[in-house]
């Protein structure tokens, strides 16, 4: 998802997403200890999206202090 698309989800339904981004990124790093990862490119597109996730949250926690938003 692009940053803007982001912006727009409240602070919860980000904290879902990096919950599931962060999950995903383990089976990720799994399946390349096991051999069976096809596609490299998914864990640095994973670990990007964790980055991107993680700024717009602390945006929004930082202009919202008590979770407002």
């Amino acid at each position: 998802m692009k940053k803007e698309d982001l912006r727009i989800h409240s602070i919860e339904e980000l904290q879902n997403k990096l919950t599931d981004a962060r999950s995903e990124l383990m089976n990720l790093r799994f399946q390349m200890i096991a051999g069976q990862l096809t596609d490299h490119t998914r864990l640095k597109i994973t670990r990007r999206q964790i980055a991107r996730l993680e700024t717009i949250l602390r945006e929004k926690q930082l202009a919202f202090p008590e979770g407002e938003a």
